[in-house]
């Protein structure tokens, strides 16, 4: 036996407007509160100097590694054994030369290790001026 009766039973439904209002509201919210910082959008005049060039050129070591860990000091093949040794040679290729540069040429396939030796052996022959050579894209 059947008290209720035979109703027709109104099925449920989410309401979507309510919900894409808040979120519209939530982002507006973000949008005025989120500052954008673009320092090619500041107006700069840098300032202007006459410089003398400088008197001397300095040295520059140029250590090549090539992708198989080899490596040469200004055009002479080294052969690498301790770190000790490589630094040797960058004192003797820096000779007396005032604050000399280290310029590492490095094969884009060499092996990050073979770059840190050479970083390591500058280190230790007090040879702190340090640079990549690179190429531009397309060259």
């Amino acid at each position: 036996m059947n008290l209720r009766g035979y109703r027709m039973r109104d099925e449920p439904e989410i309401n979507f407007i309510p919900l894409i209002d808040v979120l519209l509201v939530i982002l507006i919210f973000l949008m005025v509160s989120t500052t954008y910082q673009r320092i090619s959008e500041l107006q700069i005049t840098l300032p202007e100097a006459n410089a003398d060039k400088p008197e001397t050129k300095p040295v520059e070591i140029n250590v090549g590694v090539d992708a198989q860990g080899n490596y040469v000091i200004n055009k002479q093949v080294f052969r690498f054994s301790t770190i000790e040794d490589f630094a040797a040679m960058l004192k003797t290729a820096a000779a007396d030369g005032k604050d000399p540069v280290v310029i590492i040429n490095a094969d884009a396939s060499a092996s990050h290790q073979s770059v840190i030796r050479v970083m390591e052996a500058a280190r230790l022959a007090d040879l702190p001026r340090i640079t990549f050579a690179t190429r531009l894209p397309g060259s």
